[in-house]
């Protein structure tokens, strides 16, 4: 169409000189514009360059044998990682949240469910994060198909409602709302991809972190298939839904089921009816007040001590995504990327 218009408008300057050679001047430049636009800006998610190459040699990045993560228990279900946008060009931090738990779960299905992604198409999108993380066999990446996620569940006719999705808070709201359903259907773990995963997690059945004082964080949670706290979350979720609420369908309804489930009025490092709240240096190490201490020089003997009790770093990307990371460097969240996902830390070095 652009190069039929193109031949036209010689017999339209003829007639309308003025206005013609305007119309020629607006076409080219907007040829141009968007020409330059899909070429740099399809890829504004990525934190890499959009030019290089999308395929990896798995040999080069990832070794041939991954490490045994201290000899982990019998699979005891999967490692789930959910991305609720239509993103399908992720970033290095989630690429880093798969690769470390992929290597520290080897013996375990490590699947990542994406909105973004065509239910029936077998081919992922040319992009590094998916050619680095195909290296891993133990890596599942699918589309997220909620409507059937819901089925059977009490969410589902809260997900129906038609102006759902104009909420104020939707997407947090509808992340929250799946690794409730994930975690009752199909039990294992469930992880924020803002998450770094230094050990196996399968020996923490039935838990949650505490984030802060007196207050549950749901960006890690395990759970056996069928369990009646998760039954409970979902029924709160339902029940005492308000979306007008920063965290009213996260980290606070799980305060206010763990405290009914106690029962409770405060919440510390505790084992309530095989349900375990566990303590902040398991998986929030760093309190979200104190995120840019990942980005201040670290000893290792710093480290060491910071990290001595932790199974996973949670990064607070909400707060520190916008921050710049010297690689290489002593920066605690740079040491982190090179020991626990070394691959996407030499695509980082590359980049």
């Amino acid at each position: 169409r652009m190069l039929n218009s193109l031949l036209k408008l010689p017999r339209v300057l003829l007639s309308h000189k003025h206005r013609g050679l305007f119309i020629l001047i607006f076409t080219l430049v907007s040829f141009v514009y968007l020409t330059l636009y899909w070429g740099t800006g399809e890829d504004s998610y990525n934190s890499g360059p959009y030019n290089l190459p999308g395929e990896f040699n798995c040999a080069h990045f990832v070794p041939s044998s991954l490490p045994n993560a201290g000899e982990p228990p019998p699979s005891r279900g999967n490692v789930f990682f959910v991305e609720t946008s239509e993103r399908t060009k992720p970033g290095y931090l989630f690429s880093c949240s798969v690769e470390s738990a992929a290597r520290t779960h080897p013996g375990t299905s490590v699947v990542v469910l994406m909105k973004g992604l065509t239910k029936g198409n077998t081919s992922l999108p040319k992009h590094w994060v998916f050619s680095l993380l195909s290296c891993f066999p133990n890596v599942e990446i699918r589309p997220l198909d909620l409507p059937e996620l819901f089925s059977g569940t009490p969410l589902k006719n809260w997900y129906q409602w038609p102006l759902r999705r104009w909420e104020p808070y939707f997407l947090p709201v509808l992340s929250d709302a799946c690794r409730f359903v994930l975690m009752w259907k199909f039990g294992g773990i469930y992880l924020d991809t803002d998450f770094i995963v230094l050990r196996n997690l399968q020996n923490l059945t039935n838990s949650l972190g505490i984030q802060s004082e007196d207050e549950l964080n749901g960006a890690f949670l395990s759970f056996k298939p069928k369990h009646k706290f998760m039954e409970l979350c979902m029924k709160d979720f339902v029940k005492n839904y308000n979306s007008w609420v920063w965290g009213h369908q996260g980290p606070y309804l799980l305060t206010r089921v763990f405290k009914k489930w106690c029962p409770t009025r405060t919440i510390q490092s505790m084992s309530c009816k095989g349900v375990r709240a566990l303590a902040p240096e398991v998986v929030y190490p760093i309190p979200w007040q104190d995120w840019k201490k990942l980005f201040e020089a670290t000893s290792a003997s710093e480290l060491h001590k910071l990290l001595k009790n932790t199974y996973a770093v949670h990064i607070w990307n909400q707060m520190s995504h916008k921050t710049r990371l010297e690689i290489p460097s002593q920066a605690l969240l740079a040491q982190l990327y090179s020991q626990f996902c070394p691959a996407t830390y030499a695509k980082m070095k590359q980049d």
